[in-house]
């Protein structure tokens, strides 16, 4: 059995989708000619399929990503200890990635996985209006096995973090849930995001499962993502819901803030001003890494709203979902 020590020595461990995002301007037209869903994400479940899409784009970026990925680079780069449990395959793109969340200061050790299919991509079509839609290849990503998880980095991480983009393939899903035993074993917290309608649509009995099941510590959802997993179109009425069944809730409202309930206290708080909106890539996730690193570092429920907010208003100012400023130095001048 994995003995945890007396003090946790990361802040946040994440388990998620180890993905190299490629970022192209597109305009509506595209998007419905393609057939996505503007603003979502929807999966690719085979390598020609990525390929097919990825001839079709425009010029444009790779950076490094995967959602709870981007929410411990985020973490790390406000000050906080972090790592990062994913799979890339033995490739260039695996390389890319493991390369940037270690030089992001990630813990990152997962063993890579030889052999098809290829590290994960994330084809995502920016509009104008800065709106991101998502096209998903997850490759080696989707085969993390339970073996490569490493208990003692999880027990001794002081909230574990899951992404519910990786909840759909089968492997990591059963490494998920190990990793939450081990967690609640330890005595540690638990963090779980929803990711996307997408997700609830597909695998919502078993979020709810988990939530009913008093598994998860805090819990992440946009506005759509809860009431779907209310189930109910009544925005408050499902904040008071799920409120009920998890010891915090944050929901993420766009420009009109976020909001979180922990012990009763309810705390809102409003959308960083920002110059221009350039793309939502990250948003979720560097919100989440303010948040978090907010807990973990003692703040109050509004000052780690206030942090998240912060965050998120950097990363939608410029492509990609990683920070390209000093996000410590941004918190000092903002919060203190």
């Amino acid at each position: 059995m994995t003995q945890p020590s007396p003090t946790p020595s990361l802040d946040v461990v994440a388990i998620g989708n180890a993905i190299v995002d490629v970022l192209s301007p597109a305009d509506d037209a595209f998007i419905a000619t393609e057939g996505m869903t503007k603003g979502s994400m929807q999966l690719m479940f085979s390598p020609a399929e990525a390929d097919a899409l990825y001839a079709k784009m425009g010029p444009g970026r790779e950076a490094s990503g995967g959602s709870a990925a981007n929410t411990v680079a985020g973490i790390a780069a406000l000050g906080g200890r972090t790592g990062f449990i994913g799979q890339v395959a033995d490739d260039q793109l695996g390389e890319v990635f493991a390369h940037d969340i270690r030089a992001a200061g990630v813990r990152f050790d997962t063993p890579v996985r030889a052999g098809e299919p290829t590290t994960g991509r994330c084809l995502i079509f920016v509009t104008p209006d800065g709106q991101r839609t998502m096209n998903t290849f997850l490759g080696a990503g989707q085969f993390l096995p339970e073996a490569a998880l490493d208990r003692q980095v999880i027990a001794d991480s002081a909230i574990l973090y899951l992404e519910g983009y990786l909840w759909d393939p089968e492997e990591p899903r059963a490494a998920m849930r190990a990793a939450i035993d081990v967690a609640r074993g330890a005595g540690r917290k638990v963090a779980f995001t929803l990711s996307d309608v997408f997700c609830i649509s597909r695998h919502g009995g078993d979020f709810r499962a988990l939530i009913g099941e008093g598994l998860i510590d805090i819990l992440f959802a946009n506005e759509n993502e809860l009431t779907a997993l209310a189930r109910t179109d009544d925005f408050e009425g499902a904040v008071a819901s799920v409120a009920r069944q998890v010891p915090t809730l944050v929901v993420t409202r766009g420009e009109y803030g976020a909001l979180a309930i922990q012990g009763g206290e309810r705390i809102e708080v409003g959308a960083e001003p920002i110059d221009r909106l350039v793309d939502t890539t990250g948003a979720g996730d560097l919100f989440a890494a303010g948040f978090l690193h907010g807990q973990a570092s003692g703040r109050d429920l509004r000052g780690s709203l206030r942090l998240g907010a912060i965050c998120a208003a950097e990363v939608i100012g410029h492509y990609g979902a990683r920070p390209e400023v000093d996000l410590k130095a941004l918190a000092a001048e903002k919060l203190d």
